[in-house]
């Protein structure tokens, strides 16, 4: 199958990736095409400004929590546009250690056999800029770097010194753009602004993209991906009928989701509604609970405030309703979060408190299941990843937990997914895909519509 396609990855983060993949996806747009985004890594929050501009739903590429050949039945079966766009994550070589390009972009370029532009931030150089850019050429044997975009060049003596430079890598230059910090997009503690807490924030990336596109050339883009290496078929994977119902929690506060695993539910047989825990005074009639992560700590007042969506979520876990939540969902099912100044009232299905806190815990997590659940009805090993600055006090003595874990933090030394009746949270965020989860967690909804 032969899919245009095409890897933007940076020298180090902040280079500009998201606002670049995104002007580009824009300006192919313009040309006609339809454009298929990708994130590497398992952020949550990148991909969102992708799908805003793609208006497509952008899919995520992680070796590490969906393995090599999971990564690229996804990547082929999702490439149903014109051209498929893969944003990198953090610097081009940077993976799961500093001895391997395992789970890095590159990785993720060389599985689907993708040509790269690497983005260079000029800011702060001038002719050392292809010393960058050969040191990255160079550094592996097959690099897959067709391109390169320069950021933040300063003026037009600038961009002269640095084409010059450049000359030396025998690459063409698809991109200048100018120090511009009306470009910079909002940042919070876990990276960018979700698109869907601020909605002014899709008005921007709109702005951004059309300035930003302007300073690219597209018709060098297109010349890059015009023969796209064949990439092997997929087996189809087949839609069972809906035989139960999962209300999935999706507002400001929750909206981290991976695509593949909503995907992954409805292909075993759920069918998905959607509800606002911050807002909505009824929950869709289903079997089972899926509370994703988010921000729960910024709009801690307005979920306090919906007093029925907690008492009713509580009570339906106290009925043994199956109820599957991941960090920002661990924590409204907590008794409170604390953050700075305040304190809010949360569900309280779990015996312990959340507290806001300054350090970042950012780990790829790897470990065994320990205890049955309403995911997986066997114990064997999981791999999954964490990501919060929030930490769980208080934790009840006799709680179980459902994850050991050898590599991460989780909730308390080293144990993670918290086991309450039928309702397991955990900081760990999984790819169902990876192991059964999908279908056990859809077994154990349709027993729960049977009592």
């Amino acid at each position: 199958m032969k899919i245009p396609r095409l890897v933007l990855a940076g020298t180090t983060s902040g280079v500009g990736k998201t606002s670049i993949t995104c002007a580009i996806i824009h300006a192919l747009q313009k040309k006609g095409f339809s454009v298929q985004p990708f994130k590497v890594g398992p952020d949550y929050i990148d991909p969102s400004y992708l799908s805003s501009i793609a208006k497509k739903d952008a899919f995520n590429l992680d070796v590490w929590l969906m393995g090599k050949n999971r990564l690229l039945e996804s990547f082929v079966s999702n490439s149903k546009s014109d051209i498929s766009i893969i944003e990198g994550v953090m610097g081009y070589y940077d993976g799961f250690g500093g001895d391997s390009n395992f789970a890095s972009t590159h990785h993720v370029a060389s599985i689907t056999k993708s040509p790269t532009i690497l983005v260079i931030d000029a800011s702060k150089a001038a002719r050392s800029v292809a010393a960058t850019a050969l040191g990255f050429i160079k550094f592996h044997n097959n690099s897959r770097i067709k391109g390169i975009i320069l950021n933040k060049i300063g003026s037009k003596k600038h961009e002269i010194l640095c084409r010059q430079a450049l000359e030396k890598t025998k690459l063409p230059v698809i991109g200048i753009i100018q120090k511009n910090s009306d470009l910079d997009l909002q940042s919070r503690h876990l990276g960018l602004i979700p698109t869907k807490e601020d909605t002014s924030l899709n008005q921007k990336i709109e702005q951004s993209s059309k300035i930003i596109s302007d300073s690219l050339d597209i018709e060098k883009i297109l010349q890059i991906i015009q023969t796209p290496i064949p990439l092997k078929i997929p087996d189809t994977k087949h839609y069972q009928k809906p035989k139960t119902t999962i209300a999935v929690a999706l507002d400001s506060s929750f909206n981290f989701y991976y695509r593949d695993n909503l995907e992954a539910l409805k292909r075993e047989g759920a069918n998905l509604k959607f509800f606002s825990p911050i807002k909505d005074k009824k929950l869709p009639k289903s079997d089972g609970i899926y509370i994703g992560g988010g921000f729960p700590e910024i709009l801690g007042d307005d979920l306090e405030k919906n007093q029925w969506m907690r008492k009713k979520i509580k009570n339906l876990s106290e009925e043994n309703v199956p109820i599957y939540a991941e960090c920002g969902g661990l924590m409204y099912l907590t008794k409170s979060i604390d953050y700075g100044e305040k304190t809010n009232k949360m569900v309280g299905i779990f015996d312990a408190e959340t507290k806001m806190t300054k350090k970042m815990k950012l780990n790829y997590t790897q470990g065994k299941i320990i205890s049955k659940n309403i995911l997986s009805d066997k114990k064997h090993t999981l791999q999954g990843h964490e990501f919060h600055y929030s930490k769980l006090e208080s934790v009840s003595s006799d709680s179980k937990f459902a994850y050991e874990l050898k590599i991460g933090e989780g909730i308390k030394n080293q144990l993670d997914g918290m086991i309450q009746y039928n309702t397991l949270a955990s900081y760990g965020h999984l790819y169902f895909d990876s192991s059964d989860y999908a279908k056990i967690f859809v077994k154990n909804c349709i027993k729960s519509s049977r009592r």
